[in-house]
């Protein structure tokens, strides 16, 4: 977790007890990092309901994914989408029968570090994202807003939750050491998300509220990647059941906190700072200032994955012991 050679300290309680502290409770030990928790992928989900490697995959339902060098990621072929009309779903969609993987085979080749907190990544989600690898881009988004396509788009919907639950019952069984999910649904590009607040309720968040519900009957937490500038929908993802969001830094994360931060862990993006100019001590100081802004009783932050630069060595040293101070009430 974190990366190789990342050292492990004694720790008052685990990252994975750490982790569930902050989510479910709101009352972590420290400040959740990025190296307490990590995702588990596994490769049968990447290469069917994923979007391969550089060797490129054919998904489960027939869509062909190809791997772009310059931004180290996959996207669908273009030209050739499997769905033109949102309606024609059921006579070209059919979703995998679970039962015919191999489970058993992928929890013995498994590697879970049980002192961190494990969740499973669902890259690709089950809606917007996902109607995107069915229609490209342009044709799901008209989809979202044309009436006559709607209908359509909600059965799709509750067909791919359903599909979900059931992966998630799949994946708790096999793999008891996952605590929670990641759910993939991109909403939105630099600016603004990409539909409207009452499209975001209509047709996304009753599926969304569906999925984290049935996550949460497992005993696992549920969060969010949703690329884009969204801060607009953190209000769909909190009626939505999720527990964390991670927010690109186009996202005002301060102010997500301090609106939001009762409701939902917020992964706060710090101030910027240049590590080659700023001393050891400066980013010290700057931790502790960022610790104490973020963090009320009941109302948790995290240091997520966009923290960037300003992560650095002592930056995250000193967030963890003084907020742990903090938390526990050592001073």
């Amino acid at each position: 977790m974190g990366g190789p050679g990342r050292p492990v300290y004694n720790y008052p309680v685990t990252p994975r007890e750490n982790i569930a502290a902050a989510y479910f409770e709101k009352e972590p030990y420290w400040i959740p990092l990025p190296s307490d928790s990590g995702f588990f992928g596994a490769k049968f989900y990447n290469n069917l309901l994923g979007r391969g490697g550089p060797d490129g995959t054919v998904d489960a339902f027939g869509v062909q994914w190809e791997w772009v060098p310059v931004v180290g990621g996959s996207i669908v072929h273009p030209g050739a989408p499997l769905l033109k009309n949102a309606n024609d779903w059921p006579e070209v969609i059919k979703f995998p029968n679970l039962d015919e993987i191999d489970w058993q085979s992928e929890a013995n080749n498994a590697k879970m570090d049980p002192r961190f907190s494990n969740q499973m990544s669902f890259v690709n989600g089950f809606w917007f994202e996902r109607l995107i690898s069915f229609m490209d881009f342009a044709q799901a988004a008209v989809a979202l807003v044309d009436e006559d396509q709607q209908d359509a788009i909600k059965a799709l919907f509750a067909a791919s939750t359903d599909f979900a639950c059931k992966l998630v019952d799949k994946f708790c069984e096999y793999f008891p050491a996952l605590d929670g999910f990641n759910i993939h649904d991109d909403w939105g590009a630099q600016k603004n998300p990409f539909f409207s607040n009452e499209i975001a309720y209509d047709l996304f968040v009753p599926f969304m509220r569906q999925l984290t519900d049935h996550i949460h009957s497992k005993g696992r937490y549920a969060t969010l990647h949703s690329c884009g500038n969204v801060e607009k929908r953190v209000q769909c993802f909190i009626d939505g059941g999720i527990d964390q969001w991670d927010p690109q830094p186009m996202n005002d994360t301060q102010a997500l906190y301090e609106g939001f931060g009762d409701k939902i862990v917020i992964s706060v993006v710090p101030d910027y700072f240049d590590p080659e100019k700023t001393s050891e001590e400066e980013q010290r100081a700057r931790a502790r200032a960022h610790v104490d802004k973020f963090y009320k009783p009941g109302k948790p932050s995290a240091l997520g994955h966009y923290a960037g630069a300003t992560m650095t060595e002592a930056f995250r040293l000193e967030a963890y012991e003084y907020s742990r101070k903090k938390y526990c009430g050592e001073f």
